[in-house]
């Protein structure tokens, strides 16, 4: 059975990219962010963990707690280009669906779309399907040609929250994306797509999530499929 690791477990170091821009927000969001983190018992620069649904138009952002993670806010993605299902090549237009990894390196503070975040595609999985593209972010403003564009204000205050996890230590900090919420009336709803069979892998990752009681799986890639399993403590 070949089994490969979608990614490897060396990061890299901590070194957060900055700018004056990546700056002055973060100066400007940290009182905020802080004062309603507090409020929910959650802390700034604990772990964080993304998750995205295209057909909500909705990104979570999820912050550790003790052993698990609790929801934070829910966040309105602007816009999004393409149609649901994965991102499979070079100028298809298509945001991406799948399981990413986030460093710190990935970070962009000199974005053209003011702040922003590169997501890692293609990741093992669609690089051994031989997916082409690159630079697909989650950035600030309300266009997109194959991102997720969050508007400007939003984009500060998720850019601040996982920048303060990377600077705390968290080595990297997970993006699960997903066309929708993955419920089994939704996948009945989606049937008949051709992507039917790659959303019933997703789905698997995403029921991992709640089978795990809020604790995001360890993905890994495994004969041409992702396959998931329950993070140590």
């Amino acid at each position: 059975m070949f089994l490969s690791v979608l990614f490897g477990s060396a990061f890299g170091g901590t070194d957060i990219p900055k700018s004056k821009r990546s700056i002055n927000a973060v100066k400007k969001v940290t009182p905020i962010i802080s004062r309603e983190l507090t409020k929910e018992g959650l802390s700034l620069g604990s772990q964080v963990y993304i998750r995205i649904f295209k057909e909500e138009k909705v990104l979570e952002l999820w912050v550790k707690s003790n052993n698990f993670f609790k929801l934070f806010k829910s966040y309105p993605i602007c816009t999004f280009s393409g149609n649901l299902g994965p991102k499979t090549r070079t100028g298809d237009y298509q945001a991406p669906e799948g399981f990413y990894f986030v460093k710190a390196s990935n970070l962009n503070p000199y974005s053209n779309y003011h702040l922003s975040f590169n997501l890692g595609y293609p990741n093992r999985y669609e690089r051994e399907k031989g997916y082409t593209g690159g630079a697909l972010m989650v950035h600030g403003s309300c266009v997109s040609i194959g991102c997720y564009a969050m508007t400007d204000p939003i984009i500060e205050e998720i850019y601040t929250l996982v920048e303060a996890a990377l600077s705390n230590g968290q080595p990297y900090f997970r993006v699960h994306a997903f066309p929708f919420r993955m419920t089994n009336e939704n996948m009945e709803k989606h049937s008949s797509s051709k992507w039917f069979k790659y959303w019933e892998n997703l789905q698997e990752g995403y029921l991992k999530f709640e089978e795990y009681e809020h604790i995001p799986p360890n993905v890994e890639v495994n004969n041409g499929k992702y396959i998931f399993n329950k993070p140590e403590s």
